[in-house]
């Protein structure tokens, strides 16, 4: 948990029980504007709140919604969105530029995964994740999971997996 973090008193299903110790907060910026994105978001989220996690409470924002105290509040973070014209969506660019020189210095270290959706190329947007991160100097705790056209079985279980590992990384 990052230094200056608040004792929470919430977790995914309601009051954290007695003799838990400090939350730590997972937070999940994601643009979803259309079936295929919805259903990996839901992946991640039922991976990151899976009954097995313990101690994480987890914060969803549409990326139009998030802000920079959401990113100073979160010890960790799972960014999701379509590849659109070979980059992230205008949504997730928009948070990265509202959030970027605010969180600079403080969210340094964090650990981030990422999931991307694409018609049939998400090169470019898993690049654009990749420098800016590396701009925020976050760690990239897990391979990022890169989905082409409809989501298959083994495409929606990788997104589990990406949410259910950065869940478990913020566990003490």
């Amino acid at each position: 948990m990052h230094a200056g973090a608040r004792e929470a008193r919430v977790a995914p299903g309601g009051p954290v029980p007695a003799g838990w110790g400090p939350v730590a907060t997972l937070l999940i910026v994601h643009h979803t504007p259309s079936p295929h994105c919805q259903a990996l978001f839901e992946a991640v989220v039922a991976g990151a709140t899976a009954p097995e996690i313990e101690g994480v409470r987890v914060v969803r924002r549409a990326a139009l919604a998030a802000t920079a105290s959401d990113v100073l509040e979160a010890d960790g973070y799972l960014l999701g969105t379509p590849a659109n014209l070979g980059y992230i969506s205008g949504a997730l660019k928009h948070f990265f530029d509202q959030v970027y020189y605010p969180c600079l210095d403080a969210t340094r270290g964090r650990p981030f995964g990422a999931w991307v959706h694409g018609g049939n190329d998400v090169t470019g947007a898993l690049r654009a994740i990749g420098s800016i991160t590396t701009g925020l100097g976050w760690r990239r705790a897990a391979e990022p999971v890169a989905v082409t056209g409809e989501p298959a079985k083994a495409d929606l279980e990788a997104c589990w997996e990406l949410g259910a590992t950065l869940a478990a990384g913020l566990m003490e």
